[in-house]
């Protein structure tokens, strides 16, 4: 299955920021998201992010 970006934000609403790249899985974890949705955010380069545009750019690098 592939994952974008929007479905990735699906499960990342009203996150505050700055926030780990650990604290995004856990999240995602928490509402619900699919293994491969998972995956990707592990796959992330970063391990920081100061906004949701920093996850959007880092998930259009990986997805």
């Amino acid at each position: 299955m592939t994952v974008n970006a929007l479905q990735v934000q699906e499960y990342l609403v009203g996150l505050d920021f700055p926030i780990s790249k650990e604290d995004l899985v856990r999240r995602a974890q928490e509402s619900g998201a699919g293994t491969a949705v998972i995956q990707l955010l592990r796959s992330l380069p970063a391990d920081q992010f100061a906004s949701p545009a920093e996850v959007d750019s880092a998930l259009s690098e990986v997805a």
